[in-house]
C-alpha cells in the first residue's frame, strides 16, 4: 500500500482485506495519521504476522513489522 491516505480511503470504502505496519521507535511529531478522519465504527484486527529485528544498541535500527487482518462481521 502507499501511505496512510491509500489506507483511510480503502478502509472508509470497506475495500481493506489486511493492514502492513512498520513501527520504528521515532517520533516524528508531523505527517498523518493512520486511523484521523475514520468513522467512528470500531474495527476489528487479528495478528496475522510479526516480525521484529534483533536486539542492536541503536534503538532507530530496531523495526518491528506487523500484518494485521481485518476482521469482517
Amino acid at each position: 500500500m502507499h501511505g496512510a491516505g491509500a489506507a483511510q480511503a480503502l478502509l472508509r470504502a470497506g475495500e481493506l482485506d489486511e493492514l502492513e505496519l512498520h513501527v520504528v521507535p521515532v517520533l516524528l511529531g508531523q505527517g498523518r495519521r493512520l486511523f484521523d478522519d475514520l468513522p467512528a465504527e470500531h474495527i476489528e484486527l487479528d495478528l496475522v504476522r510479526r516480525l521484529t529485528t534483533p536486539p542492536v544498541e541503536e534503538l532507530t535500527q530496531h523495526v518491528t513489522h506487523l500484518r494485521y487482518r481485518i476482521r469482517r462481521p
